[in-house]
């Protein structure tokens, strides 16, 4: 299966990241990590890059790294449908206090556009 992981810098991105290497390694997935800045998070891109980098070489996964700039969201939807992939997965987003799923705006729109199968890892 071809997976195209949307991921930036808030901690739920990086379970995504945990979670779907793990999957990788499992299935045989052939796994793309688009790094993408949505501004406004814990840490920079060039952290996350190094979090990629260092959680695929524990792991012993060959996966192509990108960066998705512009509209993060349309990006990943146009990426995923255009280039034949056939999931995406991004971190699921935080819980309100009545236990209601928050989404970001990236995830709700690729949700909401996507016609590949999306992923969310909470």
């Amino acid at each position: 299966m071809r997976i195209l992981l949307g991921i930036g810098g808030a901690d739920d991105s990086l379970q995504a990241l945990a979670r779907t290497v793990e999957r990788a390694v499992e299935a045989g997935d052939e796994l793309t990590v688009a790094i993408i800045d949505e501004g406004g998070t814990e840490r920079s891109v060039e952290e996350v890059e190094s979090a990629v980098t260092e959680t695929l070489e524990e792991n012993g996964v060959d996966a192509e790294i990108r960066y998705v700039a512009g509209d993060p969201g349309s990006k990943l939807v146009d990426v995923a449908e255009s280039e034949g992939y056939d999931r995406i997965v991004l971190g699921g987003g935080t819980t309100s206090p009545m236990g209601k799923i928050q989404l970001g705006s990236t995830a709700e729109f690729v949700l909401l556009n996507s016609h590949v199968s999306v992923t969310l890892v909470r």
